[in-house]
């Protein structure tokens, strides 16, 4: 069924079919629809689970964590100030291996008070042990909330579904409404082995020691866990591949962790990810029409960031642009932090000239001029000694008197 619906529309679909057991709801623009719309398919009996209005994002996060200890399937949404009340217990949901599926709605952290967009607010949360995907449409976030619970069910691991706040959320566009009975075969009934999440259940390194003296041994099992933690994550983009592939097979599309574009001959690329990953691409058409060997490596996995998957896509590439909506202050692009160490590691391909562009933070466009200048700039330009190139800034600004490097293009 083809309907047109928002991207919040299209995550509380992908939730619904999903058939969670519990749904928390807090709103906070711009993801108040989402809670809207499963509240209205629970009144209407199209929803089965528990639907719970909840007093704080504080209560979302920790009711869906009960829950899932519990062994039942559950969802949740966010955006922006509420992920961040919500830092405590990302942590806590992780190192239980809760397999929670939560959409966030990306919107800037305040100060200054923004209701738009950027990614800002999921990358600061990217220590936490989620799993992070970034949407490119409405499409994708119906069908990646249902990846989701496939991928964190098959390792333990929960996952963020993002997608850009009013550039998705607030934005109509034709959606497929896959048919439930499809789904229900991609998607088995959750029927975890325990439900208690003790530590010591789901990681083997986890020490006893006899009660006289003094029962755990708090440092080696802590230790012992983050490091079961740690390779799991490190091997769950094999999990995300296979359910990926399992997914197109059914439904005839498929979102890969990195998906390249006209790539074949490219010197030239460009990495994104989010709703300007497909701006992008009418970009590299133009640019690949007037004769530019460019192409776009579309970034859908963040965390973990799948390494081995860059590296392939940016080998051999003379230079890479990369476009993100997002600072790490005081330092640089995240995307771009994260591709220049997977690049400069001891397997990466250290010759690969990296231009790191920050632009359409706070929900500023991210416009096709833009993107040409940028990749114009890569083409002629020899990379920067600074790791930030500001893109789209004003034209009549006030002068850096701090950093006279700071590269800008207007």
């Amino acid at each position: 069924m083809i309907k047109v619906i928002t991207g919040n529309e299209a995550a509380a679909y992908g939730a619904l079919l999903s058939r969670p057991d519990v749904v928390t709801a807090y709103p906070i623009t711009p993801q108040s629809r989402i809670s809207e719309q499963l509240s209205e398919f629970y009144a209407q009996g199209l929803l089965q689970g528990k639907f719970v209005n909840v007093e704080s994002e504080v209560a979302a996060i920790g009711y869906v964590i009960g829950a899932s200890s519990a062994g039942v399937r559950v969802f949740t949404a966010t955006a922006s100030q509420g992920l961040a009340i919500m830092h405590e217990q990302l942590h806590w949901a992780s190192g239980s291996c809760l397999p929670i599926v939560m959409a966030n709605v990306n919107r800037p952290i305040a100060a200054p008070w923004n209701l738009v967009c950027d990614q800002t607010d999921s990358l600061s949360q990217r220590d936490t042990g989620w799993m992070q995907f970034y949407c490119e449409s409405n499409q994708e976030v119906l069908d990646t909330v249902i990846q989701a619970y496939r991928i964190s069910e098959m390792v333990d691991i929960p996952s963020m579904v993002c997608l850009d706040g009013v550039f998705l959320s607030l934005t109509s566009e034709s959606t497929d409404i896959p048919e439930q009975e499809k789904v229900d075969e991609y998607l088995p009934p959750y029927a975890p082995e325990y439900l208690v999440p003790e530590p010591d259940r789901r990681y083997k390194i986890y020490e006893k020691r006899p009660a006289e003296a003094g029962g755990y041994d708090w440092n080696v099992s802590y230790l012992g866990v983050r490091y079961e933690q740690h390779k799991r994550e490190s091997k769950c983009v094999e999990a995300v591949l296979k359910a990926n592939r399992e997914y197109e097979k059914l439904f005839g599309r498929g979102y890969p962790p990195v998906e390249e574009y006209k790539c074949e001959d490219a010197d030239v690329v460009v990495l994104a990810s989010g709703s300007h990953a497909g701006t992008c691409r009418d970009v590299i058409d133009e640019l690949r029409n007037g004769g530019y060997k460019v192409g776009l490596v579309k970034l859908k996995m963040f965390r973990p960031f799948p390494k081995e998957l860059v590296r392939n896509a940016l080998t051999g590439r003379k230079k890479v642009a990369v476009i993100e909506r997002d600072i790490s202050v005081g330092q640089c692009g995240i995307f771009y932090q994260e591709t220049n160490w997977a690049m400069n590691g001891k397997m990466g391909d250290k010759s690969v000239g990296l231009y790191g562009f920050v632009s359409g933070l706070g929900g500023a466009d991210i416009t096709p001029e833009l993107i040409k200048k940028a990749i114009l700039f890569t083409i002629n330009e020899d990379p920067p000694d600074d790791d930030v190139i500001w893109l789209g800034l004003p034209e009549k600004e006030i002068a850096d008197e701090y950093d006279q490097r700071s590269i800008k293009i207007y």
